[in-house]
C-alpha cells in the first residue's frame, strides 16, 4: 500500500494551507511561517542536474525497467513523486541550465536589437549581477553549494594549454590550478558559498587532451566536503551537476577513467567515497539486466548505459548515506532533473522538450505518485523558494511554483507552456502544441562562401574534439538551432527527420499524434485552433528580448 510522507511535509505545514487556497503559494506567507521559532526546520535542498539520460537509462520509465542497476533512483520514484509532464524551456544544455538557475527564459540572457531575433542556443550564460536562484537562498538564510559541470554560469576562458601538454608539468599544473582558482570565484560570485568538483563544461572541451574524460568520484568528494561543512541549525542547497552520461562514451574516459585526473590537473591521491569502478563491472555482469533495444542508444553506445547510470546512482547512494550519517537526511527533498530530452534534442518536438524528474519526499505527496501536470524547468526556482519559505515577487520569474501540485491541493490543468530553441519557440496548452519556426533574413539570404567558411570552422573544431562532422555540404538547409548548414552536432539526429520539420506553422494534436507526424496547421478544420495558439504564442514572445516573425 503506498505511504504518505508526514516528514518533511510538515516543514511549511502551517504555510501550505494558506499557499494552496488558490494554487498560487503566497511566497511571503510561507518565509513568515518558516521564521516562526516554533515550526520546524526548513528543508535542505539537493539538486541532482543530469547530462543527456535517456529514457531507456531510468528504471521508472517503460523504456528502462529492469535494463538498469539504479537502486537509488529506483528508491528516489518509489518513494517519491514522478513528474511524467516535465518539460524544458529549451533544450540543449547551457540554456536548459540557465532556466532552473534563474526560473527566466533563456532568450533574457540574450543582449539584442530591438530589430533582431534571440537566437537561443550555447550562448545564454548567467553574468555575475543576474539574480539566480542560489543568490536568492542565501538572502534567506541558506547555505549554497555548487559541484560539477557548469557550462552556464559566466567564468574565465579555458587557458591556452598545448593539446598534447603533459598535466603533471609543474608548469601545466600552476597555470591549471590558477584557472581552478579563478574558475570557483567565480561561480561563487553567482550565488554559491561553495563551489568544487567543477567542470567548466563538457569534458571534450578540456585542454590539455589528457583531462578529456568524466571523473564522478571527484564530484561526489566535492559534495561530501560541502555536506560535511554544514550545521544542523542552517538549511542548504546543494547543486550537483553530473558530467555523464554525456559523451565522451569510451569505458576508459567515462566510468572506468582514471581516478586521478580532474579538469585542473592530477590529484595527489584517488578518492575513496564512492564504490570502486571495478566493482562496477562487477555488480552489472551479476545483476543479469534485460539487454536494450536495438533501436536505444541516440547518443550513448545502449551497451555502456547500464554501467554509466550505475556510477551516477553510486554517487546519489553516496550523498544519502553520508546526510543519513550526519543525521540531515529526513530533513532533506531531492530534485532529480535531466537537462532536456535526447530523442529530438536541439529541437522543440517533444523528444527533446518531455523528460520526467522526480521529487524525493516532497511534502504531502503519496509514495510513488505519478504527476502529468505540465510544468517547465523555469518552474523550479519559484518551487524551490517556496518550500524553502522565501519571500519573491512572482514577476521576478517566468516560471510559477508548482509547490501546490506537490503537496496534493491542486490538479493545475490548464498549465501553458513555453520553450524556445535557436529560430523556433513553441507554446502548449493541455493536448495541443503549436511550433513556429521563423529564419532571420540574413540566415535566409546568407551567400554560400559564408556557408562555406562556417562550416568548415565549425567541423575543424569538432576534429579537434575527436569528433566527426555530421555534415560537409555548405548547400544543406539550416536546422532549427544553428545558422550552420546541416545543423550542429547537438541536433544532428532529428535535423530533418520530422515529417514537416521545415514548415514555419505546425499544429499538433498529441492525444492523438504524440510522435507529431500530423501537422493540422493548413487544414482548414483547425484554423480556429490555430488563431487560438497563435495568440498564445503572441502574449508569450511580447515581453521577452528581439523579435520574432510577425508575433513581435
Amino acid at each position: 500500500m503506498p505511504r504518505t510522507f508526514a516528514s518533511p511535509s510538515v516543514l511549511l505545514a502551517a504555510g501550505c494551507t494558506a499557499l494552496a487556497a488558490t494554487g498560487y503559494p503566497s511566497s511571503s506567507q510561507a518565509a513568515a511561517t518558516a521564521q516562526q521559532h516554533d515550526q520546524p526546520k526548513r528543508p535542505n535542498i539537493v539538486f541532482v542536474i543530469t547530462d543527456d539520460v535517456e529514457r531507456f537509462m531510468l528504471n521508472a520509465l517503460p523504456e528502462g525497467k529492469g535494463k538498469n542497476l539504479t537502486p537509488h533512483l529506483d528508491r528516489l520514484a518509489r518513494e517519491g513523486i514522478v513528474m511524467d509532464g516535465q518539460h524544458v524551456a529549451s533544450a540543449v544544455c547551457t540554456p536548459s541550465r540557465y532556466n532552473v538557475l534563474t526560473g527566466r527564459y533563456a532568450s533574457r540572457a540574450l543582449h539584442v536589437a530591438d530589430d533582431q531575433q534571440a537566437v537561443v542556443a550555447f550562448t545564454t550564460h548567467i553574468r555575475p549581477e543576474d539574480t539566480t536562484l542560489p543568490k536568492l537562498l542565501q538572502q534567506g538564510g541558506y547555505q549554497t553549494g555548487m559541484a560539477g559541470k557548469n557550462h552556464v554560469l559566466e567564468g574565465p576562458g579555458m587557458p591556452d594549454i598545448p593539446l598534447e601538454a603533459d598535466p603533471h608539468d609543474p608548469a601545466v599544473k600552476a597555470v591549471l590550478q590558477e584557472f581552478q582558482t579563478e574558475y570557483e570565484a567565480a561561480i561563487r560570485r553567482a550565488g554559491f558559498d561553495f563551489a568544487g568538483g567543477i567542470y567548466p563544461g563538457n569534458p571534450d572541451e578540456l585542454r590539455p587532451r589528457a583531462l578529456r574524460i568524466h571523473n564522478m568520484d571527484y564530484v561526489t568528494a566535492a559534495a561530501l566536503r560541502f555536506i560535511d561543512q554544514q550545521e544542523a541549525d542552517t538549511p542548504f542547497f546543494l547543486y550537483f551537476a553530473t558530467t555523464l552520461p554525456h559523451g565522451p562514451i569510451e569505458p576508459e574516459r567515462s566510468w572506468n577513467s582514471d581516478p586521478l585526473l580532474t579538469p585542473f590537473g592530477p590529484l595527489e591521491a584517488p578518492l575513496s567515497d564512492m564504490p570502486s569502478r571495478a566493482s562496477i563491472a562487477e555488480r552489472i555482469h551479476t545483476a543479469n539486466l534485460k539487454p536494450p533495444g536495438p533501436d536505444q542508444g541516440t547518443h550513448w553506445a545502449a551497451e555502456q548505459a547500464p554501467y554509466v547510470m550505475l556510477a551516477i546512482d553510486d554517487a546519489i547512494g553516496t550523498l544519502m548515506d553520508r546526510l543519513a550519517t550526519r543525521g540531515l537526511l529526513e530533513n532533506t527533498l531531492f530534485f532529480f532533473f535531466n537537462d532536456h530530452g535526447c530523442d529530438a534534442k536541439g529541437t522543440l518536438y517533444q523528444g527533446g522538450l518531455q523528460f520526467p524528474s522526480m521529487v524525493w519526499r516532497a511534502p504531502g505527496t503519496t509514495a510513488g505518485s505519478r504527476l502529468d501536470t505540465l510544468i517547465s524547468n523555469v518552474d523550479f526556482a519559484p518551487t524551490i523558494l517556496d518550500l524553502a519559505g522565501i519571500r519573491y515577487e512572482r514577476d521576478q520569474f517566468d516560471g510559477r511554483s508548482f509547490h501546490a501540485l506537490l503537496s496534493g491541493h491542486t490538479t493545475d490543468d490548464d498549465r501553458i507552456i513555453y520553450a524556445e530553441m535557436g529560430f523556433s519557440r513553441t507554446v502548449r496548452r493541455g493536448a495541443w502544441k503549436y511550433l513556429a519556426l521563423r529564419y532571420p533574413q540574413d540566415v535566409v539570404t546568407m551567400p554560400m562562401e559564408e556557408r562555406r567558411r562556417r562550416l568548415e570552422a565549425w567541423n575543424a573544431h569538432l576534429r579537434e574534439r575527436g569528433i566527426d562532422p555530421v555534415n560537409t555540404d555548405p548547400a544543406a538547409p539550416f536546422s532549427h538551432l544553428t545558422d550552420l548548414p546541416g545543423g550542429a552536432h547537438a541536433e544532428h539526429s532529428t535535423t530533418g527527420k520530422k515529417p514537416h520539420y521545415y514548415d514555419p506553422d505546425q499544429l499538433f494534436n498529441l492525444a492523438d499524434d504524440p510522435g507529431e507526424n500530423s501537422n493540422l496547421a493548413g487544414d482548414p478544420a483547425y484554423a480556429e485552433k490555430l488563431a487560438e495558439m497563435k495568440e498564445l504564442m503572441r502574449r508569450h514572445v511580447q515581453n521577452l528580448p528581439g523579435v520574432f516573425g510577425e508575433f513581435k
